[in-house]
């Protein structure tokens, strides 16, 4: 039995795309829900739950921007869509999956603003699912309990596909938010004999390979997704498609170092983003970047250990892409693989342009700064002439140490396509362990140091390149210039 207390109830998060002006009465009533029939009216201020708050080093964030305050308390009344009130039982065995879909249906169908409510205190399983919109006006999805999937391969229902786990289409206006936990079950996905840490030396093994992305959205605007814990996805702990206008802050996102492939937030095809506030610790990079994306803003992300913030990969069977206006601030990168990076494959073609990576601090981070346009997965990658062509790239204020087991930075660009406008500026990167200082590594990457840096990055080239690969340029504007219209 669940004693539902106002205070729980009201601690919904604040979307900043007009998911205001709520109503509050529970649609339906269950034997398990002591709410009753009513309206309410509250208070409804940020945050949802306490945010998960990055470490902060004096030394590095004396400069630092304040967080913007939060808005001022509202008046707001919301119509609440229990799922108890549609017959989940939330005992973390039964099947709950036509409860949700009956709530998000009806949630969706109303004409006022709505609140799908996952309750405290209960557990949630759910069949691989999609909820699709568009509903007819925005709608908060509460997950104040813990909803999961079954219990590994397999659970797996035979004929679902085994690449996602919830998916949500074509909305427009929602919110996931809440105090509870979305619990991914990944351990007997990650130990699938095809998984590269599961064979010799990284080496793959016959077998199936298919694992779900936790939190999918595709082709959708205007969302929040803020507050939860989220853990143990078996790929993708979130990941967004062809979407726009999207906040993603105060989450806490974690599995273990050496989990595969399970990219905290995963963005392909997505424009006007911020990532904000958050902490993310798993088995591949906090954040990744795909093709297609532009205008996106991370900041106070503590990250790791992980396989760092990354743009890429990029271009991988010959493919175009394009990636711009991306900022990346005011974070900590710690016991990860790789600090920021860019890393593209072979013969794709396209542009990464006017990227900043600035006030970050580094603690034991194998490459701390790092461009790699020889990204290869194999061993059997052949050398192609195509690149996607990197430039307009500014780091500034990135600090801390390194795990000497490479050089602090690696700037290895295309034997054909070189990086230009590289710009350095306040490093400051220092062995973690012992006196020795590696060197820089560049290749074909041209640029300036705009001050003393440490280690000195005079591998950098002068100048601009006598060759510059113009479609690539020409070919992405077009693209973003469409995008606008």
């Amino acid at each position: 039995m669940v004693t539902m207390t106002l205070s729980k109830i009201f601690l919904l998060a604040f979307s900043f795309f007009s998911l205001l002006f709520f109503t509050y009465t529970e649609g339906r009533v269950h034997a398990k829900s002591r709410l009753k029939h009513s309206d309410i009216v509250s208070n409804v201020s940020l945050p949802p739950a306490p945010a998960p708050q990055a470490p902060v080093s004096p030394s590095y964030y004396k400069d630092s921007p304040s967080p913007s305050p939060s808005p001022s308390p509202i008046q707001s009344i919301a119509r609440v869509y229990n799922v108890l009130s549609f017959g989940a039982v939330g005992d973390g065995v039964t099947d709950d999956t036509k409860a949700f879909k009956m709530a998000w249906d009806t949630a969706c169908l109303q004409n006022e603003s709505a609140i799908l409510l996952a309750p405290d205190d209960y557990s949630f399983m759910i069949q691989p699912t999609i909820f699709t919109g568009p509903c007819k006006t925005s709608l908060v999805f509460q997950i104040d309990g813990t909803i999961m999937p079954p219990d590994g391969p397999e659970s797996w229902p035979s004929k679902m596909n085994k690449r996602q786990w919830l998916v949500f289409y074509k909305i427009n206006g929602m919110s996931m938010q809440g105090g509870g936990v979305i619990d991914g079950r990944g351990e007997k996905w990650w130990n699938l004999p095809c998984k590269p840490h599961k064979g010799i030396n990284g080496t793959t093994l016959p077998g199936p390979c298919d694992s779900p992305v936790a939190i999918r959205f595709f082709t959708s605007s205007n969302l929040t997704v803020q507050g939860l814990r989220v853990k143990n996805s078996p790929q993708f702990h979130f990941r967004f498609d062809n979407c726009q206008n999207v906040i993603v802050q105060m989450l806490s996102i974690k599995s273990p170092h050496r989990s595969p492939n399970t990219d905290g937030i995963h963005i392909e095809n997505t424009y006007n983003v911020q990532i904000h506030n958050s902490v993310v610790s798993n088995g591949d990079d906090c954040v990744s970047i795909g093709a297609g994306c532009h205008n996106v803003d991370i900041k106070n992300i503590t990250c790791g250990p992980s396989h760092g913030i990354s743009i890429g990969s990029l271009g991988i069977r010959n493919s175009r892409a394009c990636v711009s206006n991306i900022t990346v601030t005011d974070s900590v990168i710690k016991d990860s693989d790789n600090g920021v990076r860019i890393k593209t494959w072979q013969g794709g073609y396209g542009s990464v342009s006017k990227i900043t990576f600035h006030n970050i601090h580094m603690e034991t981070v194998r490459n701390p700064i790092i461009i790699d346009q020889y990204y290869c997965q194999t061993r059997n990658c052949t050398n192609q002439t195509s690149a996607v062509y990197i430039s307009d790239i500014l780091y500034t204020n990135i600090k801390g140490t390194y795990d000497s087991r490479s050089p602090p930075l690696h700037l290895a660009c295309s034997d054909s396509v070189p990086c230009t406008n590289l710009r350095l500026s306040e490093i400051e990167l220092l062995p973690s362990q012992g006196q020795f200082m590696a060197n820089p590594f560049c290749w074909n990457a041209y640029g300036a140091m705009q001050n003393l840096t440490i280690p000195p990055v005079s591998c950098l080239l002068d100048g601009i390149p006598q060759f510059l690969p113009q479609n690539n340029i020409d070919q992405c504007q077009n693209n973003l210039y469409q995008t606008r219209m």
